[in-house]
């Protein structure tokens, strides 16, 4: 008697029609969840905010209030919640109810570090423009920072010609095109690499910094953040990572993890720069152990390059298509 012929799943598990779609279900799911999180989260924070005016407004002085009853609800709050509720966080909070006082206009697509940054605009015709802009062009925080910081709103109103502003503004789908590229090509490298976040939030003193791309290796047990420049790099991009290095390291490693590692990429039209950030004391472990595990530079300035092209192409495609339906 013959036995009956196996069945080969494997081949019917890595078909490829199937693998896409199961890929799309989980990165359709993912999205959405991430989308009700951040939803939730700046909702509530409204919600906390409007009650801060409310309670501010029957006090004798703001003055007082703010040092006072911030102080005490700040304490208590994270004596029975945890972290997150510091005096300067209820403050942005209550900043953020005054420039947003109807929350039916607020957009669900911006997160609550679109809207931090936003409720710092005083103009509310600019501060309305800048979260319209930033929910239909899915702007990161760091872009729209960059598009507040060079004033975009106020230079397309003043200019009579708009097309070398709108022109500059398209650096920022450059740079995230050139981030989704390099996000995926790291996790196809199969050394290790994991994704941990994007445009992930780090907080010192009163000021928020915001790192493009973090990874962790496993086969380093290290993190890995990465930060991508349109432009040339400059001595103030690896200072900058490395304050990215030592706040990462204070406030999100632990005590069996290595030293996370830095890495500055700078794209310009005629060359691409790479360079990894260790802290001095590090520089012998580094060349030692973890450069066996990573992407040479020389691997990532060539990615790097074609990337660039490549977004860039697809930037034109969509230029040239909408100018074809007008």
């Amino acid at each position: 008697m013959t036995n009956p012929p196996k069945s080969n799943s494997a081949s019917v598990l890595t078909d490829p029609a199937l693998l896409t779609n199961i890929k799309a279900v989980i990165a359709q799911a993912r999205s959405h969840v991430k989308q009700v999180v951040n939803s939730t989260m700046v909702h509530a924070y409204w919600q906390i905010g409007r009650l801060i005016v409310d309670d501010e407004q029957q006090g004798s002085t703001r003055a007082e209030y703010g040092k006072s009853v911030l102080k005490g609800l700040s304490a208590q709050l994270t004596a029975d919640l945890g972290k997150g509720f510091d005096v300067s966080n209820l403050r942005n909070m209550r900043r953020f109810y005054l420039a947003f006082e109807k929350q039916e206009t607020l957009s669900l697509e911006l997160s609550w570090s679109h809207y931090n940054v936003l409720a710092r605009i005083e103009n509310p015709a600019a501060r309305l423009w800048y979260m319209q802009e930033a929910s239909q062009q899915n702007w990161s925080v760091r872009a729209l920072e960059r598009q507040i910081g060079t004033l975009y709103y106020e230079r397309l109103l003043s200019s009579k010609n708009k097309q070398p502003v709108e022109q500059e503004a398209q650096q920022n789908d450059l740079e995230q095109g050139i981030i989704n590229n390099l996000q995926q090509f790291l996790l196809e490298l199969g050394k290790g690499f994991a994704f941990v976040e994007r445009q992930k939030r780090i907080r010192f003193d009163d000021e928020d910094f915001y790192i493009d791309l973090v990874f962790y290796n496993f086969k380093l047990k290290c993190f890995l953040l990465l930060d991508l420049k349109i432009g040339k790099l400059k001595h103030q991009d690896i200072g900058q990572m490395d304050t990215y290095i030592r706040l990462y390291d204070d406030l999100h490693t632990s005590s069996d993890d290595n030293p996370t590692i830095g890495l500055v990429l700078c794209s310009e039209k005629s060359e691409a720069v790479v360079k990894y950030s260790v802290l001095s004391d590090q520089k012998q472990l580094f060349a030692a152990k973890y450069l066996a595990h990573l992407p040479s530079e020389e691997e990532l300035r060539i990615e790097l390059q074609k990337e660039r092209a490549r977004v860039q192409a697809q930037l034109l495609n969509q230029q040239v298509k909408g100018q074809d339906d007008e």
